[in-house]
């Protein structure tokens, strides 16, 4: 298996669904900084902090992908007065996108962003972004994706607007240029309802496409990473705010970065359970010493003398399993004591005759 970035973030080849590696957890930021340098730090810490393997941003150009008129999708925000100024306000320098870079090196985060211009890519390729996260409304745009698979860096594919037909060319070009893949099952909804979430569509994918397959969620809740990590993915993407109470269209649809923590370590635990699996035979050997706990020995009912011959009244089945076991009773019923038993104490086989 060729690793491409660390000991621990693997990628397979396209052709095979086998992956074997932990699931790397990316924490994406988008716009939840709303245009400040420090939050988007401060996101960098945070997401390093809840144990994530990588951080995402989203890389916007104003002039590069937008016109003054373009709508809103939902007129969020008073202090912009269309959606153009929305994404100038949002955008950060080149030498900032680096200063991020530097620190989520530091942080050991892979540094991912979303490029929305061939402008954009340029900027990142400068920076030296790790890997391509494509979003799902970027799959149809062939200059800027072909740019990316030119680059060589391997592709992260989300798939929430594109209906099969366009995921099929797109798995296509990205194979073309023998780029690891890893493809996100992903709903373009916010926050996206438990019906939506579509988990059936990724042994679906990882069938269809033989290849790593990822989930992108945007519930805002931790259920859909678990549910997730049980079917083996190798990616997964969630939205993050710093807290709920967080300015930004994105908020509802994101975890916490205490909730992230909570499915890094979800995502560990499944990881190792489904790492090792159990033979009942050879746990109930290991568990034999811990079982005469919960077990029962056969004792004296009452003070017994030597010479008696057992009955069921002269016995009690009580904790510890050390003894003679409950279900052997019937090999001690009838037989003479050789000693005298006190009440309470195990009837051992030494003791009869």
């Amino acid at each position: 298996m060729p690793t491409i970035f660390s000991d621990t973030v693997n990628f397979v080849d396209p052709a095979s669904p086998d992956y074997g590696g932990p699931c790397l957890v990316i924490g994406e930021i988008a716009q939840a900084h709303d245009g400040s340098l420090g939050f988007a730090h401060a996101f960098i810490d945070a997401i390093a902090e809840a144990g994530a393997g990588a951080v995402k941003f989203q890389t916007h150009i104003a002039a590069a992908e937008s016109t003054p008129g373009e709508p809103w999708r939902v007129k969020f925000s008073t202090q912009d007065e269309s959606r153009y100024a929305y994404w100038k306000r949002m955008e950060f320098t080149e030498p900032q996108w680096l200063e991020l870079k530097n620190h989520a090196d530091t942080r050991g985060l892979l540094f991912f962003s979303s490029p929305f211009s061939l402008e954009a890519v340029e900027l990142l390729l400068r920076v030296g972004v790790r890997a391509w996260k494509i979003a799902s409304g970027e799959v149809g745009r062939s200059a800027t994706f072909e740019r990316m698979a030119s680059s060589g860096l391997p592709m992260y594919l989300s798939t929430g607007m594109s209906p099969l037909e366009e995921i099929d060319g797109a798995v296509e070009m990205i194979r073309s240029h023998g780029l690891p893949l890893v493809l996100f099952q992903c709903t373009t909804a916010y926050p996206c309802p438990p019906e939506k979430v579509g988990l059936n569509l990724i042994p679906f994918f990882r069938e269809r496409y033989r290849c790593a397959v990822g989930l992108s969620d945007h519930s805002g809740t931790i259920y859909p990473s678990l549910a997730a990590a049980t079917l083996g993915i190798s990616a997964l993407e969630v939205h993050v705010t710093l807290s709920r109470e967080m300015f930004g269209p994105d908020v509802p649809a994101s975890v916490t970065t205490g909730e992230l923590r909570e499915i890094v370590a979800g995502l560990r635990f499944i990881e190792a359970m489904k790492a090792h699996p159990v033979d009942k035979d050879s746990m109930a050997a290991e568990l034999k010493p811990v079982r005469a706990l919960f077990t029962r020995s056969i004792v004296a009912r009452v003070d017994l003398p030597a010479g008696t011959v057992l009955t069921a009244d002269h016995l009690a089945f009580k904790k510890p399993g050390t003894g003679i076991p409950e279900k052997n009773v019937q090999r001690v019923l009838h037989r003479k004591l050789t000693r005298t038993v006190a009440a309470n104490t195990m009837i051992l086989e030494e003791y009869l005759e």
